[in-house]
């Protein structure tokens, strides 16, 4: 495996888990220096002191016998014999392995083993510390018979110089000694591991918490990237939906002109036309021309400009809505209600259930032409039959409905280029509303929706 999948399976690791995993590495590590180390020195304190107690017991049992070392520098016979007695005696017999006694040139003034006294050989690294004044001791697992040791470098001092006028080296069997020291390195090691485990286990917890609060944030952070992520391809779209309105928008504006063009062109324009072609006429230019048929001429065209008045001003009430700006959604309704009452002689019943205070000029003036259209359809092709409007709130949603009893439509005859429909359409989802339609043979019913918090 390469290095590089090692490092990326390590870092896809939670927080918790990295620091479980090196955390515990490293106070198994910290657990077992520390330990060796405290073992270390408990060992060669308690070595020292257990040595020092031996050594301060020997000292009082053998300085009495010695004699004035700075004068004699071998033992005689008195001497000897003492030493032989006081150490096959007793517990410091049972306890003493060897004995030897040095000089400071390396003679062996006594021992145990007769054979070694008299004799000469180099100091080694113990006894020229111990000649150097400070006591040595050494604890040896296992001797030649697999017992434990402790070996113990004493200097003999003179009692009224305090100078160092030999050493003495005693071996000791360390039985009880062994088992103290075991139980205290045993102790230590117990105090080490649960000093690291107490400490590793409340770090754990406070990385634990840690590590859940942060995924928690990381958690509510995805989860608001992800929504910021959703309303930002909403507003994407909104924004696209507002684009092919706007060139929509400009389509249907082309050709609502072309149509009041039309409207023009083939209503006022061609009664106008024919009263300037009566004016021409020969029966109003000839002095012939008996009264009468003048008179009936004059009424002919009157009759014209009159009807070409009364189609102009039809266009132009199309065209310009009521005052609504200081109008609430109420009287909206009601006015516009009363205008298609009064044009067409019809019925309509108006419903309100708890309309809005304030709304937007963009939105009366969506609400009055949507009322507008629709119950103009409902009178073209329903006759006008159970025609009604009803406003209402839904989940914080302007709704208006506009219905009646008619025979109903087929929504697929509806060609693309039909203004009525598909301008109402364009124009409430411009607004960020929405806009439905219902048919069947029992009726007809038109819906358009706006949020509250857009019309304020």
């Amino acid at each position: 495996m390469r290095a590089s999948d090692v490092l990326s399976r390590w870092n896809s690791q939670s927080l918790a888990r990295q620091f479980l995993t090196m955390g515990g590495i490293v106070s198994v590590c910290a657990m077992v220096a520390i330990g060796a180390f405290l073992s270390g020195r408990i060992e060669e304190v308690v070595t020292s002191n257990a040595a020092a107690t031996t050594a301060l017991y020997v000292d009082s049992v053998i300085a009495p016998i010695l004699p004035d070392m700075q004068r004699n520098e071998v033992l005689d016979d008195t001497t000897t014999r003492a030493l032989d007695e006081t150490l096959g005696q007793g517990a410091l017999g049972k306890r003493l392995l060897l004995f030897r006694l040095w000089r400071a040139d390396g003679t062996v003034l006594y021992a145990d083993d007769p054979s070694v006294t008299g004799t000469r050989r180099a100091l080694d690294e113990a006894l020229q510390t111990a000649f150097s004044g400070q006591m040595m001791a050494r604890f040896e697992t296992s001797d030649a018979n697999d017992r434990p040791v402790l070996k113990i470098y004493n200097p003999v001092l003179q009692p009224w110089s305090g100078e160092v006028v030999a050493v003495s080296e005693f071996h000791e069997v360390a039985d009880d000694f062994q088992q103290s020291l075991w139980r205290a390195r045993l102790h230590t090691w117990l105090a080490v591991a649960a000093f690291t485990l107490a400490f590793f286990v409340l770090l754990s917890v406070i990385v634990l918490r840690g590590s859940r609060t942060i995924e928690q944030q990381r958690h509510a952070l995805s989860q608001r990237v992800d929504d910021l992520s959703e309303l930002l391809a909403q507003n994407e779209m909104l924004r696209g939906r507002v684009q092919r309105a706007s060139q929509r928008a400009t389509a249907f504006n082309e050709s609502y002109l072309r149509r009041i063009g039309a409207d023009l062109h083939d209503g006022p324009a061609q009664l106008v036309a024919y009263a300037s072609l009566r004016l021409d006429s020969t029966a109003l230019r000839s002095a012939a021309t008996p009264e009468a048929t003048r008179e009936r001429e004059v009424d002919a065209i009157k009759q014209s400009l009159d009807e070409a008045m009364r189609e102009i001003r039809t266009i132009c009430g199309g065209l310009v809505l009521p005052q609504i700006e200081a109008a609430g959604l109420s009287d909206l309704l009601q006015q516009s209600v009363a205008a298609h009452r009064q044009r067409t002689g019809s019925e309509v019943d108006l419903t309100l259930s708890g309309p809005p205070e304030r709304i937007s000029p963009a939105i009366k003036i969506c609400i009055y032409r949507f009322v507008q259209e629709t119950l103009n359809n409902a009178f073209r092709h329903g006759g006008g039959r159970g025609q009604r409007v009803a406003q209402r709130m839904e989940d914080g949603q302007l709704v208006i409905e506009v219905a009646d009893s008619g025979p109903g439509f087929e929504p697929g005859s509806i060609r693309p280029t039909s203004l009525g429909l598909a301008g109402l359409r364009e124009r409430i989802e411009s607004l960020g509303g929405t806009f439905e339609i219902a048919t069947s043979a029992k009726g007809t019913i038109a819906r358009m929706t706006a949020s509250i918090e857009e019309t304020r």
